[in-house]
């Protein structure tokens, strides 16, 4: 006589992701992506009018993206990876004013918090690391679980470089009628999307959400870095802005 076995549904996923070639961590495992724009150069700013200086400390950028990794490793699943993609010619130009090796300084967060630092000069790449992956991070088994902004921006485009290569304007951006290029299928369908810029939300957010299939969490107005020492380096709303999706 024969009885029928039972299998628990979850036994059969696991032996159909081994015996299919892939592990079980590589199924369960995801990417955050956190991305850095660059800072001013004094000498820019220090023509703007003292209360219209906003930008003048190089790691605005840097410490605000390197407390929340701090945060999404005490907070994501194991085994997450967190990629950091900076825009290095903001700061290889601003260490050459300041006579700071701040390229250096970067790398040691890398070093420190053991994540994985990409430098990008263009736009493009940013979209090319979304979309591909790079490295040991291949987008076809590792999707993107979160990714946040950290830097310059306008209601319609991140402004990955301002105020650093030319006075009061931008060189690099990542611009909403190019995130059409964006590969909706890179990221985890409840992704985690938040940009730290200004204005983001008044625009962006939408676009964001249209070409990718997740939201952006953005804001309606301006972004506040000043004083971020007194709030444990975290980025503030200025006065009469609100965030939205």
């Amino acid at each position: 006589m024969r009885f029928p076995v039972k299998v628990h549904p979850g036994l059969l996923l696991l032996l159909a992701l081994w015996f299919g070639g892939v592990s079980v961590a590589a199924a369960q495992q995801t990417e955050y992506i956190i991305c850095s724009g660059g800072p001013a150069l004094r000498q820019w700013e220090d023509l703007r009018q003292p209360g219209q200086q906003h930008d003048r400390w190089w790691g605005n950028f840097v410490r605000t993206a390197r407390v929340r990794m701090q945060e999404i490793q005490k907070t994501t699943p194991k085994g997450t990876i967190i990629t950091w993609l900076v825009y290095r010619d903001a700061y290889v130009r601003r260490a050459a004013a300041d006579h700071d090796p701040l390229t250096a300084h970067v790398e040691s967060v890398r070093d420190t918090y053991k994540i994985n630092l990409v430098w990008f000069r263009t736009g493009d790449e940013v979209i090319r690391y979304i979309n591909e992956g790079g490295g040991a991070v291949s987008r076809s088994q590792i999707k993107i679980s979160g990714f946040e902004y950290f830097g310059h921006s306008n209601k319609y485009c991140f402004l990955l470089d301002y105020s650093s290569d030319i006075y009061a304007g931008s060189t690099v951006w990542l611009h909403e009628t190019e995130l059409n290029r964006l590969n909706r299928s890179a990221f985890a369908r409840k992704a985690y999307c938040q940009s730290w810029g200004c204005h983001t939300g008044e625009s962006m957010s939408k676009a964001w959400k249209k070409a990718t299939g997740v939201p952006m969490i953005g804001a309606i107005g301006k972004t506040d870095y000043s004083f971020m020492h007194l709030r444990d380096w975290k980025v503030a709303l200025a006065e009469g802005a609100r965030w939205t999706r």
